[in-house]
């Protein structure tokens, strides 16, 4: 008789949550005897994960803003340490969330835990001094881009391109029938400006701007804001009512971003998980990011950030597919500027769809949670079948 396994998973963010909670399953079906804990997010747990710390108090984007919360997150740190020290699980699964799970598999490695890398860090856009620390401390790295395992190449850690765990979710998606979500006109415009309370302050003031615009050149467009959380959608609820220049069709739902981009002509959305799901969607979007001027500037002064694109869809493709507008160049003139020769079926609309079609190939035909699921049991010293 096989003695019980315990995995401690460890996610950050949102879209950490949701990737980690499609390992779990695929784990859980294979073998249903393995326990986890760790940290995570609602649908980790709904898959069977113990959480002691939640996403929503762990998702901060920029140095500023991490620095703000350092007595915090030190807390947390040490609170996992000492768990990954007492209960000594098999193996430690990282989803995301670097400048936190890579320090943490650097302790897990020194406990002489098995350490697994699922979601690579983004080294081959900054911070390539990291790589050498991540083939000292990661027993496996698990990546869902096809151009990560090159990064790696001669360095003696095993890296496995499993695929995007987007690809299926966003399948499951397209089969399910159309959500009613509350529309007052078209075109039907999609507004994300992020999970996050910063990113939202920054981002969705310039896009209830540029939605204004639009308006002027649609007078029947109609707008709608999907928030994560009742708590995010009550923080966007009160930009919105202190934002007095917004269109005039404008709802905020909770949930159904996915079905926002599946009934949206086109988007303006934040850079980041939500702008794979615009390409695997089909939905056309214009792609915007901003941090505090502080850390913009440490990150390209200091620690000499240079990153050709910012869209996940654009670094894949590895050519603008979509527009970006970044940081200062954030305007509401600029966003709508981007945005409205998206809107008719335009040349600008068709290329933009074709690039989509080029990156769902790139991508493959999924699996990712499944391949990622056997290439932990492998680690663990129970392989499985592939069929």
């Amino acid at each position: 008789m096989t003695t019980p396994r315990s995995i401690m998973i460890l996610a950050g963010e949102i879209s950490g949550d949701m990737h980690a909670a499609g390992l779990v399953r695929e784990l859980r079906l294979a073998d249903p005897s393995i326990s986890f804990f760790g940290m995570g997010g609602p649908m980790m747990r709904e898959a069977g994960v113990e959480t002691v710390y939640d996403v929503k108090d762990l998702a901060v984007m920029g140095i500023v803003e991490v620095l703000k919360r350092i007595f915090f997150f030190r807390k947390v740190f040490r609170h996992m340490e000492r768990l990954a020290r007492e209960k000594r699980p098999d193996a430690v699964i990282l989803v995301d969330y670097p400048g936190f799970n890579l320090r943490f598999a650097s302790r897990a490695h020194a406990m002489g835990l098995k350490t697994i890398y699922y979601i690579c860090p983004q080294v081959w856009a900054w911070k390539q001094g990291r790589i050498p620390t991540m083939v000292a401390v990661l027993n496996r790295l698990l990546t869902i881009f096809p151009f990560e395992p090159k990064v790696f190449e001669g360095t003696g850690l095993k890296v496995d391109f499993v695929g995007h765990p987007l690809v299926d979710e966003i399948r499951e998606t397209l089969q399910t029938p159309l959500s009613t979500l509350p529309w007052d006109g078209e075109p039907q415009i999609g507004l994300l400006p992020g999970s996050r309370h910063n990113e939202i302050d920054r981002l969705l003031p310039p896009m209830l701007g540029a939605a204004r615009l639009i308006e002027q050149k649609f007078p029947t467009a109609s707008f709608v804001i999907p928030a994560p959380s009742e708590e995010i959608a009550d923080h966007v609820r009160r930009v919105v009512s202190r934002f007095t220049n917004g269109p005039s069709r404008l709802q905020i739902i909770l949930g159904d971003a996915r079905q926002v981009f599946r009934q949206s002509r086109a988007a303006l959305v934040k850079s980041g998980t939500a702008t794979m799901e615009s390409a695997l969607v089909g939905c056309p979007a214009v792609i915007t990011y901003s941090v505090a001027p502080l850390t913009y500037w440490i990150a390209i002064k200091i620690i000499k950030v240079k990153v050709k694109f910012a869209g996940i869809a654009n670094i894949i493709a590895n050519r603008y597919i979509c527009p970006e507008v970044i940081q200062f160049d954030i305007t509401p003139e600029a966003l709508a500027r981007e945005l409205l020769p998206l809107i008719p079926d335009s040349p600008e609309r068709k290329a933009m769809l074709a690039g989509y079609a080029e990156i769902r190939t790139l991508l493959g035909d999924g699996g990712a949670a499944r391949r990622a699921a056997l290439a932990v049991l492998e680690e663990l010293g129970r392989p499985v079948s592939n069929d």
